[in-house]
């Protein structure tokens, strides 16, 4: 008994051994194939930043004149105004080496500005929107977290809230196409967004074969 317990504890770490080696060797080869990347990605040249998908902020037709008065509101409404003259891209899900590749070494720092940018947008935009929700303005609420939606923002948040909004008008629909929304996300969340509608709102699956 003692013999075999002995042979099938040889055999396993044997067996585990095994697997720590495969499993050090596919580590050492996504590093190198990582390090590889990012020599190739620091002799690429500074490209044109034309062609990028540029973010604006359209204050003219957003609920500016409602709250002003809150504290809240009116950080808000300066950030968007400051950031209205900012560049802005949302680069969710793509690497800075993929940046690098694609666009050269030379301009990764103003790259990473554009994208912080759209994360504080996707901020303000969610921080305001619930304030006004908060005080009673749904529709206006309603307005800015479409906007937010459509610039696919990531924040949790804002698909939350504006799915309750659609659900509380009936609009089911609507809810079923902003979870569709959620999973075509690049952000890394948008899985997440997705399943938390989907577990919040179960009609939405016998809704999405029709969208």
């Amino acid at each position: 008994m003692n013999l075999t317990f002995l042979a099938s504890f040889i055999i396993f770490l044997s067996l585990l051994s095994m697997a720590i080696r495969r499993n050090n060797r596919a580590v050492r080869k996504e590093q190198e194939r990582f390090w590889e990347r990012e020599r190739q990605a620091n002799q690429v040249r500074r490209k044109p930043l034309d062609n990028l998908d540029y973010i604006t902020i359209p204050l003219e037709t957003l609920p500016v004149d409602i709250m002003t008065g809150d504290v809240t509101v009116r950080d808000c409404l300066d950030t968007l105004t400051a950031l209205s003259g900012e560049k802005i891209v949302n680069f969710a899900g793509i690497t800075n080496t993929d940046l690098k590749l694609t666009y050269g070494t030379a301009n990764i720092t103003a790259l990473s500005q554009y994208d912080q940018n759209f994360t504080l947008l996707v901020q303000t935009l969610q921080k305001w929107a619930e304030t006004l929700q908060r005080a009673g303005y749904t529709a206006e609420a309603r307005q800015i977290l479409e906007y937010a939606v459509s610039i696919h923002s990531d924040a949790g948040t804002s698909y939350r809230l504006l799915a309750s909004i659609y659900d509380g008008a009936g609009e089911r629909e609507k809810v079923a196409k902003l979870h569709k929304a959620a999973l075509a996300l690049t952000s890394p969340s948008g899985k997440t967004i997705a399943r938390t509608l989907r577990e919040a709102y179960p009609y939405i699956g016998s809704l999405r074969s029709g969208l």
